[in-house]
């Protein structure tokens, strides 16, 4: 099993930037995959960004340019920084790691992009 807790998320003005974690713990195999996705009201959860244990990144083509996905794995922790925010960015963002057993996800952070 696979712990994840998320962290960072609050409210900004547009054009502002705001920093996720996401700790990973627990029985982390060393090849995985990690990406962050988010859920606005009354939509479908959505892929952001996706990182593998290789360092090879992904983004979804809203976020491209304005997001960038990373990790320590010596702290077993990925960071999605949010920069250039809109309000459409406003959502419940949840943190989700594979591997070949599964798909564990965290208990998700708002970020909330308002004026």
């Amino acid at each position: 099993q696979v712990q994840l807790v998320e962290s960072g998320g609050g409210l900004v003005q547009p054009g502002g930037s705001l920093r996720l974690s996401c700790v990973a713990s627990g029985n982390i195999l060393p090849i995985n995959t990690m990406a962050w996705y988010r859920q606005a009201p009354g939509k479908q959860r959505e892929l952001v960004a996706a990182i593998t244990s290789d360092n090879r990144s992904n983004y979804a083509d809203s976020v491209k340019g304005r997001f960038i996905i990373f990790g320590d794995s010596a702290k077993n922790t990925v960071y999605l920084q949010l920069n250039s925010l809109k309000p459409e960015d406003t959502a419940v963002y949840y943190c989700m790691e594979r591997d070949y057993r599964n798909d564990y996800w965290g208990q998700g952070t708002q970020v909330t992009v308002s004026s």
